[in-house]
């Protein structure tokens, strides 16, 4: 929308209150905050989404794979078979054995459920997901033999366990006896502790070497499933799919999709819920906008009569007052965007704020899956947020402008 020099001059004066326009500048100053407000919302809850969906995916799958093949029975035989298979279809980008049981863990009188995880002495060492995650202890003491694994921060607060502690895990898969089965007990020393974010894996890993976890679990060469990981995460189906004939006789394909569906899907329709509903601040504040220029046209309709009678068109007053009401949407757009941005760069001091002055717990990791507050900005969303916005704004501000643009000189100056 291209104004010459006299529209602009009007539309900059209708934007600066004078005496007895207080009123219609309040408002107007109401209604950049409402979208200021909306666009604010919106970016913030946005990006908190999809920092939930981009953290889980990323700790989940870094700890799980984007799928494993798993035996029917719990143990998958001559899995080098599978893993040799899978590393020559075209996206694999590898894939390693892993052993995954839920076993009883037992420390200073106090006994958890935990999951024993063996996994080979390269992936404990190079996991992006546990590398940096150390809290105290040291990783590199977890090697085949040694005796020491590495469990999560909340399993090691429950049961009172330290690094150089002793723990003992208890197996069902025992010796026979007379009276029954035995469960087999072997004591562990805690070699190191981590926290990977994730409540429930930091309350329920035990991580120890591959060998170590055959020995436990009695499984000879055996394993438990084998982790893939592919270059596409979202074509995980296609890419395994000529795997399929090789496994299907021993075990199952699970993706990543399979393994956190509920998950994933309720934080998508969550996602798009949120959206749907913010954007119904916006709507309020577009017609926040249109009230403030509705009265600003009543309150200017001499003035524009008196314009209309000096040659102004009618296009010039559609173009002036539709300026008028973008630039207000346009305001609220930049302090909604600065105001979001300081929040989300702000996020978890403010959230423990909250929770110093209310004494309340508004981030409990047990019910929200991640230990902090995290956060994405996209900014394909952000950009669909600003044209939303400026839709509505632009729908907002055309009845009034259009209102402007036909005012009827003769009428309002009749009796002038």
């Amino acid at each position: 929308m291209i104004l010459n020099a006299y529209e602009k001059m009007i539309a900059k004066r209708y934007l600066v209150p004078v005496k007895g326009e207080r009123f219609v500048f309040v408002v107007a100053g109401f209604s950049v905050g409402a979208v200021a407000l909306g666009v604010a919302a919106l970016i913030i809850v946005m990006s908190v989404m999809n920092g939930f969906r981009a953290e889980l995916f990323d700790k989940v799958v870094g700890l799980n794979g984007h799928a494993i093949v798993q035996g029917y029975d719990g143990r998958l035989s001559n899995w080098q078979q599978i893993a040799d298979a899978a590393r020559k279809i075209p996206g694999v980008e590898s894939a390693k054995p892993l052993i995954e049981q839920p076993l009883m863990a037992s420390a200073n009188g106090r006994v958890e459920g935990v999951l024993v995880r063996g996994n080979t002495l390269e992936d404990i060492r190079t996991n992006p997901v546990l590398n940096g995650k150390i809290v105290s202890g040291d990783i590199r003491t977890v090697t085949p033999g040694s005796g020491r694994v590495a469990i999560g921060s909340e399993l090691a607060k429950a049961i009172g366990a330290y690094p150089g502690s002793e723990i003992s895990l208890i197996s069902p898969e025992g010796r026979s006896t007379p009276v029954g089965t035995v469960p087999r007990i072997v004591s562990y020393t805690v070699g190191a502790i981590f926290e990977v974010g994730i409540y429930q894996y930091d309350e329920a890993f035990v991580i120890m070497p591959m060998q170590d976890a055959q020995t436990l679990l009695l499984l000879g060469d055996q394993v438990g499933m084998v982790e893939l990981q592919v270059d596409n995460p979202d074509k995980v189906g296609q890419i395994l799919a000529p795997l399929q004939p090789l496994v299907q006789t021993r075990g199952v394909i699970v993706d990543w999709k399979q393994m956190n569906s509920a998950l994933f899907e309720a934080l998508e329709v969550e996602r798009i819920a949120m959206f749907v509903v913010l954007c119904i601040i916006i709507l309020v504040a577009a017609f926040n906008i249109a009230s403030s220029l509705i009265m600003l046209v009543r309150a200017k309709t001499r003035d524009i009569a008196i314009l209309r009678t000096m040659g102004a068109s009618r296009r010039s007053m559609l173009k002036i007052f539709m300026t008028v009401g973008l630039t207000i949407g346009l305001i609220g757009i930049v302090i909604g965007s600065i105001v979001g941005a300081i929040f989300l760069f702000f996020r978890q001091g403010v959230v423990d704020f909250i929770q110093l002055i209310t004494g309340q717990n508004l981030w409990d990791p047990s019910v929200r899956f991640l230990t902090e507050l995290p956060a994405r900005t996209d900014p394909v969303e952000v950009t669909a947020i600003i044209s939303v916005t400026l839709v509505l704004t632009y729908i907002a501000t055309l009845f009034p402008a259009r209102g402007a643009a036909n005012t009827d000189p003769v009428q309002v100056l009749r009796y002038e």
